[in-house]
Parts: C-alpha cells; structure tokens; sequence
C-alpha cells in the first residue's frame, strides 16, 4: 500500500508517518521500480502501536521502547512496568499544575464585572496587573 492508503488506514497524517520513519520508529519500506515506497500490514499494526502509545502522551523515546519489547515477547517486563510508572508520575504532576492552573482561572473569571467595554473589564485589569508585577519583579534581577 501506498502511503497515504497507510495514512487512511490508520489515522495518522502523512507528515506524521515520515516523522516516525525518521525517529526510527517505523521500518523504511520497500520501494518499487518507480520509486514509490510500499507499506505492508506490520507498518498498519507498528503505527497503531505507535498511535496508541502516543495517545497516552508516551514520548517518542518511551514508545520505541515499548515497540522494541514487542519484538522481543519473552523479555522481562519489568522495564516496561518502570515506563508506565514513570508515565503516571509525569500525568500526576501534570494533574496537579493543570488543577492550579483551573483555580487560578476561575479567580480571574470572577474578576469579570459583566461589563461591555474593555476598559473597564476586571479580567483584563487583573491580567495587566500581574504582567506588570512579573515585569517588575524581572526588572528587578538584570
């Protein structure tokens, strides 16, 4: 199959694909007399794979790990245990900075006075304010 029939087959865009052949993630397919480069199932299944893995925010780094412990089924696992372990503590911590993210959000949402103009919009007042006071407080350390 073509590349883009690879591409319709499982989702991923074509730039995407040429991205995981560089990263070594997919194997480079064959080529054709006409240069046209030949996608079999494995690439299907690789780039499902590599899909789902990515879903799950795994970086480039750890899916190629993954996918090499899928070529070796009787290797121990527990490396692959350590980099879902490693994932959730880095998906935790994210947790709690998006968490304060959210608070903070909702306090400056209840800055807005319902009022129609900029100017006087308290939102905007707020967000002004800390620009300035991280401005300042930068100024101050050159």
């Amino acid at each position: 199959m073509k590349i883009s029939q690879l591409a319709a087959a499982t989702g991923v865009a074509v730039e995407t694909i040429r991205y995981y052949e560089q990263q070594n993630l997919l194997p480079l397919p064959e080529r054709q007399d006409n240069g046209y480069r030949t996608y079999s199932n494995k690439h299907v299944e690789q780039l499902a794979f590599i899909k789902h893995c990515r879903s799950l925010d795994m970086s480039i780094a750890d899916t190629g790990q993954l996918l090499a412990f899928t070529l070796e089924p009787q290797a121990d696992c527990t490396q692959i245990n350590l980099l879902v372990e490693q994932q959730l503590l880095k998906i935790r911590a994210r947790l709690v900075s998006l968490t304060a993210l959210e608070k903070q959000l909702d306090r400056l949402q209840h800055q807005c006075s319902q009022v129609n103009s900029s100017e006087r919009c308290g939102i905007l007042h707020e967000l002004v304010a800390a620009a300035h006071g991280e401005a300042c407080a930068c100024h101050g350390l050159n």
